[in-house]
């Protein structure tokens, strides 16, 4: 794996396999079967390496796990590209209906769910001895609470769930995925900054800075392509436009100190509502929806393959395990909590209202996001733990939540 063509010729290679079996054999859903592919195989070639340590396989293996770079590759690279798929899908009339829920969960619910988990991260490293600073439990709570909606919208859309609900969770797990990068910012400044810079209103400024300026640019930029689509009909070149708001309005919301993820979702709900009805033919939009679908797809599969190597990589320990045994726990318990507060005093009228606060609460996925902040963060025994927490929650909502979700909601929904 000389060079970066070589490295994404044997990840797809990998991806391919991987996929081919779980499909002939146990046949779980396609993300969930490429992270249990990828530890399967990761834990292999480390149990492989124990038995005849001259091949050098776990070398192999973190050698090209440091070639991967799974944080600059998510954040820098895929995370752009899954957002605005995602984004594209939703129904802007179903999110206006249901806005203020959206916002509460996205922006309130993450805010109290990172609050929770640090207390109580902190609360299980002071029982545990594990030492852990209070800045850096806050940092976990930023980096554990965004969710991931990929594996649970399309068991949303099977089970029947109305489109409101649908909305509510996709809709929260696109936004707060920029809320939580925008804490973990404002948390690593407090973590890493210069002693006594960091005041309150610097906090607020930088907050309001990401988040708002994030919407404001995404609506420009989204609203910048959707009046050029409507002067053209070329799929091909509509396309190419597509792909050059992603990539242009996540580069220059970097430069401008705005929340990338923010203004790419806007962007993608932007297109993928007024574009589709406005701006494209039938055409086209059935070409680009194709395309988004596929990218997705790829996109998610590679990174699924990449968690489980990433996760099977980290040498265990005992406080290591400790912290990612009561990571599980705590963060099921932040959720119902965050969600419930955001969300109850909103929805009092609702018929159903604590079913879907528990199909919110048991569909709140952790993913690649949470992983590459974990990674992100500078080397030392505090990252380790940090880290051992992230994978432990990951794997549980992923493999567990994620595999008894479509169950989980049909009993809830009396079906």
């Amino acid at each position: 794996m000389s060079n970066p063509f070589d490295l994404l010729a044997w990840l797809l290679g990998v991806a391919a396999l991987i996929g081919l079996v779980n499909h002939h054999t146990v046949r779980l859903p396609h993300t969930i079967g490429l992270l249990v592919g990828g530890l399967f195989l990761a834990l292999l070639l480390i149990a492989g390496d124990r038995l005849v340590p001259t091949l050098g396989l776990r070398g192999v293996l973190h050698a090209m796990l440091d070639r991967v770079d799974l944080p600059q590759t998510l954040l820098n690279g895929f995370l752009s590209f899954l957002l605005f798929a995602g984004a594209m899908e939703l129904d802007l009339a179903d999110l206006l209906q249901r806005k203020w829920t959206i916002l509460a969960l996205a922006l309130g619910g993450t805010l109290i769910s990172t609050l929770l988990i640090g207390f109580g991260f902190y609360g299980i490293g002071a029982a545990f001895g594990l030492g852990l600073p209070l800045i850096w439990c806050f940092l976990f709570g930023a980096l554990i609470s965004p969710t991931d909606p990929v594996s649970v919208m399309d068991v949303l859309r099977r089970v029947g769930v109305a489109p409101g609900m649908r909305a509510v969770v996709a809709g929260e797990s696109l936004f707060n995925d920029g809320i939580g990068i925008v804490l973990f910012v404002v948390c690593a400044e407090l973590a890493f900054g210069v002693a006594g810079s960091v005041t309150p209103f610097l906090i607020i400024r930088l907050f309001l800075l990401q988040a708002v300026g994030g919407v404001l640019f995404g609506l420009a930029t989204g609203w910048l392509v959707y009046a050029a689509m409507r002067r053209i009909d070329d799929r091909n070149l509509e396309l190419i436009l597509s792909l050059a708001l992603v990539s242009v309005t996540y580069s220059v919301s970097g430069l401008l100190g705005v929340s990338g993820p923010v203004a790419v979702v806007v962007a993608g709900i932007i297109i993928g509502n007024q574009g589709a009805r406005f701006a494209m033919s039938a055409e086209t939009r059935e070409h680009l929806q194709r395309f988004w679908s596929l990218v997705e797809e790829l996109l998610n599969g590679l990174l699924f393959l990449l968690l489980g190597l990433e996760i099977a990589a980290l040498e265990p320990n005992w406080p290591r395990f400790i912290a990612a045994a009561a990571s599980v726990p705590l963060a099921l318990a932040a959720r119902w909590c965050s969600v419930t507060l955001a969300a109850l005093p909103l929805n009092l009228n609702e018929t159903r209202k604590f079913a879907g606060l528990a199909i919110l609460t048991w569909g709140g996925l952790r993913g690649g996001i949470s992983v590459a902040l974990a990674l992100s963060l500078p080397a030392g025994s505090d990252r380790d733990l940090l880290l051992a927490a992230c994978y432990g929650v990951v794997l549980f909502t992923i493999i567990i939540q994620g595999l008894t979700f479509g169950r989980v909601v049909s009993w809830l929904m009396g079906r």
